[in-house]
């Protein structure tokens, strides 16, 4: 199955402010994923080329970085083939887009893998990191409401206490 998934947020930011925060992707100081929703974004030799990691189960490499652009992953799991990619765009001198892609072609059991559980949690994955972004820099924090599909999901998929 084909698949292209776009997230997009307008942040009212200049690009530089922007770029200081992705910098800090998969640092013990992330700045951008939600770590204390999510599992943190781990990379073995940090944000370069060749660099292979992933977040939870989902594992890929860094394909291609321009530490003031865009960050290239290519998955390394069964059945996903393809690219995310974490975009940054000036759009004005004070705004700035900041977007996530994901293309790839699924088959097999990952094609139903996606459709029922990973996108709906990448969804709010990545939702939860725009908020992180833009919550750096407002006072009145945005919080962005998850499904009752990834509420549920969440529930059944939450490690057991020992």
């Amino acid at each position: 199955m084909k698949v292209l998934n776009i997230h997009k947020r307008e942040i009212n930011q200049p690009k530089n402010e922007i770029v200081a925060l992705f910098k800090t992707l998969a640092s013990a100081n992330d700045l951008m994923i939600a770590t204390d929703k999510w599992p943190p974004m781990k990379l073995d030799k940090g944000l370069q080329v060749g660099s292979k990691g992933g977040h939870g189960p989902i594992k890929y490499h860094v394909i291609d970085y321009k530490w003031d652009e865009s960050i290239l992953f290519k998955f390394d799991l069964k059945g996903f083939d393809g690219t995310h990619k974490f975009n940054i765009l000036e759009t004005d001198q004070n705004r700035t887009e900041i977007s996530h892609t994901i293309e790839m072609v699924t088959s097999g059991s990952a094609t139903f893998k996606w459709i029922f559980t990973i996108r709906w949690l990448h969804d709010a994955y990545i939702e939860d990191a725009f908020d992180k972004v833009e919550n750096h820099f407002v006072t009145s924090k945005k919080t962005t409401a998850w499904s009752l599909w990834v509420r549920i999901l969440r529930k059944i998929m939450k490690p057991k206490k020992k």
